[in-house]
C-alpha cells in the first residue's frame, strides 16, 4: 500500500506548511507500513485564505473528530478538513490521524 500527495498552491503563505507535511508523510510511510492506499492533496481555493485538505482511501475507514465525510467517489472514500491559524505540527498530527485511520 501506498500514500502519495499532491499540492495545488495558489499563493506562498502555506507553502512551508505544506512542506513540512510533505517530509512528515514521507517520514510516516517508511516507518509504517499503511494498510490503505491513500491520496493526500493539499490545496488552496480562491478567495479562501485557509489551506484544505483531502485524504482519500481506497477502502473506506473511520475518520478521527474534525474530518467531513465520506464522499464516495470513483477514486475511493474522500474526508477533507480546513486548517487555519494552527502550527505546522499540530497540522501535521491531524493528517497522519486521518492517513493511518482504520479501515471499516
Amino acid at each position: 500500500m501506498s500514500i502519495t500527495t499532491t499540492r495545488t498552491l495558489l499563493t506562498r503563505s502555506w507553502t512551508a506548511d505544506v512542506d513540512a507535511v510533505e517530509t512528515a508523510i514521507g517520514r510516516l510511510t517508511s516507518r509504517r507500513r499503511p494498510t490503505n492506499d491513500c491520496r493526500v492533496a493539499l490545496f488552496e481555493v480562491v478567495g479562501d485564505a485557509n489551506l484544505h485538505v483531502n485524504v482519500t482511501h481506497r477502502h473506506q475507514t473511520q475518520a478521527p473528530s474534525g474530518w467531513a465525510g465520506p464522499a464516495v467517489m470513483p477514486q475511493g472514500f474522500v474526508h477533507n478538513r480546513t486548517f487555519g491559524e494552527m502550527p505546522p505540527n499540530q497540522i501535521v498530527r491531524h493528517i497522519r490521524e486521518m492517513v493511518l485511520s482504520a479501515r471499516i
